[in-house]
């Protein structure tokens, strides 16, 4: 069996049960993470409606934290949910605001990396930062069933 991502009748993703758990617990972490809801309802009967404004606003959020973070570890436990949420905006022409995430940081850094020899870390260069991930989501896209 599988679940169905839904943007009104048009379905987005259709993964397997056990990765549609593992996604939508990880859609609660971030939402909790950024205090912001995600716009992506509860499964009910084997189909979740994606709300396209909320998730706009969440997939953009979800983008400047991760700008922000120079932290390896947060990147890392991050990185394959945000590239999923970037497939899934995609295929729902959700407006990504490229521009303004590979802009030089305005807003402050959260969760960086201290080491004791070098000191802060520091996050990617804009363009290298979107490059990456732009290209970890066409890779995970081209996996991920509709």
């Amino acid at each position: 069996m599988s679940q169905c991502f839904d943007i009104g009748d048009e379905t987005l993703w259709n993964p397997s049960n056990g990765t549609s758990r593992m996604f939508q617990r990880q859609v609660a972490v971030f939402e909790a993470e950024l205090e912001l809801p995600s716009g992506i309802g509860p499964m009910e009967n084997g189909e979740c409606q994606i709300s396209p404004d909320t998730f706009e606003a969440f997939v953009n959020a979800l983008l400047a934290k991760h700008r922000r973070t120079s932290h390896g570890i947060w990147l890392a436990l991050s990185e394959g949910f945000t590239a999923t949420v970037l497939v899934l905006a995609e295929r729902a022409a959700i407006k990504v605001d490229w521009a303004r995430h590979e802009a030089t940081l305005e807003a402050a850094l959260e969760d960086v990396q201290v080491f004791s020899a070098t000191g802060l870390s520091a996050p990617a260069e804009g363009a290298a930062w979107a490059a990456g991930l732009r290209e970890r989501a066409r890779e995970l896209g081209q996996r991920m069933p509709r």
